[in-house]
């Protein structure tokens, strides 16, 4: 379950942040999204009879003084015969002009802390170098890949150039922290949402908005021939980068989050020093 939580984590960073340049400089907007969370179907094999949570993602900084994420993802998931509380919480900073990131996660189960992975990655020549500090120091190289805000950058650039399927690498610490992922990505062609979607009013000024349906898939860097993704994410993103309508495949079960309360906050501005 932690993998489910991490997975969650690197799809929102990688969708969440990107505004319209109206936003402020840098075209980035500083927003707070609280999404509520659902089983939508179970296998099995997965052992799971029923889940609910809330996923809360928030964002800020400036291009000038790096990026900022507080991710926090709850869930009570039940087996028949029992049910575990399992609560991650997240946060990374990000900058983007020195091709620095920093991220810390804690993954907690009853309110027990059962994992906690702490590290860093610094762009050097044509590759990263990253320093993990828990569960045990290690450091090593990997090839480049793009961080989070940047992999969220070149998403939106590609939604805005009309190009509907692309390829990539990401870095964002998941997981144990020392490897990248390859992502395939979908777009859409924009449109509007339809009158009876309850959920678009939730998005505040944003409801009357068009957004992109995306679909997006991980697989594991090393992955041979046609493997199956790792995880899987569709969603509606709109101009200003807020996501809702989240449907996330992990293979034996997949789960729904629905946008329940949308914040967006006062740009800061950059300064050049």
């Amino acid at each position: 379950m932690r993998m489910l939580a991490i997975a969650s984590f690197a799809v929102l960073a990688a969708t969440s942040v990107q505004a319209a340049p109206a936003a402020g400089a840098g075209g980035l907007a500083a927003h707070r999204a609280v999404y509520d969370l659902s089983l939508k179907e179970a296998s099995e094999r997965s052992g799971i009879s029923g889940m609910v949570g809330r996923m809360v993602y928030e964002f800020g900084g400036s291009a000038c003084e790096g990026y900022t994420v507080s991710f926090r993802f709850v869930t009570e998931i039940s087996t028949g015969e029992d049910s575990r509380l399992t609560d991650q919480q997240t946060t990374t900073f990000e900058d983007i002009r020195k091709g620095i990131f920093r991220f810390v996660t804690r993954s907690f189960v009853d309110q027990k802390l059962d994992h906690e992975v702490r590290g860093s990655a610094e762009v050097k020549g044509d590759g990263l170098s990253v320093a993990l500090e828990r569960p045990d120091k290690l450091a090593l190289d990997i090839s480049m890949a793009h961080f989070p805000t940047e992999h969220m950058i070149e998403l939106i650039d590609k939604a805005r150039d009309g190009e509907r399927f692309y390829e990539s690498r990401i870095y964002d610490g998941s997981d144990a922290g020392d490897k990248a992922m390859i992502t395939t990505t979908i777009l859409g062609e924009k449109q509007k949402a339809g009158k009876n979607d309850p959920e678009a009013k939730r998005a505040g000024e944003l409801a009357d908005d068009a957004y992109w349906p995306v679909s997006m898939s991980y697989f594991e860097e090393n992955a041979e021939g046609d493997g199956l993704p790792v995880y899987s994410i569709a969603f509606k993103l709109y101009e200003n980068g807020v996501t809702r309508d989240l449907t996330m495949d992990y293979g034996d079960f997949v789960l729904e989050g629905q946008l329940a309360q949308l914040d967006m906050y006062e740009p800061q501005p950059c300064v050049e020093q």
